[in-house]
């Protein structure tokens, strides 16, 4: 029980690995066992160390991040926490490191100044814990999950095929040609995911039919930058049309919507989307609380509800309206989650009408509809 967390330290910047050190020197139970300045010296220490944890920044000489992290998760695998910067290359960056096996991000401000120290401190602490005490269940998640036994039958058991890009040049076009039978008076579908949602994302957004008739409002806790780059990621892997929202956009169905980061998206008014910076109090902006209690307000029981991967609750107490409203309520599982945090209070509350693998989730959606 006294043995300490075990995290190496990667960047190319004498001074960012100096104040990773100095952010964690007064955390007890986590010890920086060495540093390394490019991506080969990086393999190198893990194969000498064996850490708990590496913290990998992504541009650095000799040998970059994203290089270093497939040798990584090939040759001596370890939970990967990357170092971003808020810049649109940082973040498809960033959004490439998560889809190689990386668990997590947190941002890298370019000025490592004290209020920002601590700003972030507490977020990359509790990221640590975590991912050194699951170490061996998130690599078994990584590189390979089995289909969830707990999940209802899916739609159907065929593959929706992916149209080709020269038969659905416009994805808004494909909507109207098939539409789908909404059969539960559904209005509208959101969904909110956290630590490992880029990756489970991109094996349920691509999988939704280009004909699917509803819009889909999407929360994903990242920084704005990040979130303008999932948006652009999903939108080139999907049939159905993905964006970031944008202040006063009017709903269309068969389009995703992706709160900014630092926003929370919220529908006052039917099949109208506000961006707001209000409410101040949340401990994530975007929150999947707000937005969903928003959708409740105004859908009532006409939603289908998703929660995906992620740590901490949020989402809980909107699923609660949602769930004695009615609503569809579909909860990720724990073996196909990198992290069992936010799905895990509303499943063991039993808001969540059906629990299930990340890749029946598409299909349990149309299937609510």
């Amino acid at each position: 029980m006294d043995k300490k967390i075990r995290v190496l330290v990667v960047d190319d910047s004498a001074f960012m690995r100096k104040a990773m050190e100095m952010m964690l020197a007064d955390v007890d139970d986590i010890q920086i066992v060495d540093s390394a300045k490019n991506g080969q010296e990086c393999i190198e220490k893990i194969k000498l160390h064996n850490p708990d944890v590496v913290t990998l920044d992504i541009e650095m000489p000799v040998m970059d991040g994203l290089t270093a992290l497939k040798i990584i998760m090939k040759e001596c695998p370890v939970p990967v926490i990357m170092l971003s910067s808020l810049t649109s290359d940082g973040a498809e960056a960033t959004i490439e490191a998560l889809n190689l096996g990386a668990v997590d991000f947190i941002p890298k401000q370019m000025s490592f100044v004290s209020l920002e120290i601590v700003r972030i401190k507490d977020d990359l602490v509790e990221k640590i814990r975590y991912f050194a005490t699951n170490k061996m269940i998130l690599m078994r998640k990584i590189f390979g999950q089995k289909p969830s036994l707990t999940s209802r039958p899916a739609v159907s058991d065929k593959q929706i095929p992916v149209p080709s890009r020269e038969t659905v040049k416009d994805k808004q076009q494909a909507i109207h040609e098939l539409p789908l039978t909404i059969k539960n008076s559904t209005e509208i579908v959101v969904i909110g995911s956290s630590t490992g949602g880029p990756a489970a994302l991109q094996k349920v957004i691509p999988q939704l039919p280009a004909n699917f008739p509803l819009p889909v409002l999407l929360v994903q806790h990242m920084p704005p930058a990040f979130t303008k780059s999932l948006a652009d990621r999903l939108d080139s892997l999907s049939k159905v049309k993905v964006v970031e929202a944008t202040d006063g956009e009017m709903l269309k169905p068969g389009c995703v919507y992706i709160s900014p980061g630092n926003k929370h998206m919220i529908i006052k008014n039917k099949g109208q989307i506000t961006l707001s910076d209000y409410p101040v109090s949340t401990l994530h902006k975007p929150s999947v609380d707000v937005m969903m209690d928003s959708v409740y307000e105004v859908y009532g029981r006409k939603v289908v509800a998703v929660i995906m991967t992620g740590m901490g609750q949020d989402g809980t107490l909107a699923l609660e309206k949602l769930a004695k409203a009615g609503a569809y309520i579909i909860g990720q599982d724990e073996e196909s989650c990198v992290v069992y945090g936010m799905p895990k209070k509303p499943n063991e509350l039993g808001y969540s009408k059906v629990i299930t693998s990340v890749d029946r989730i598409s299909d349990e959606i149309v299937k609510g509809i």
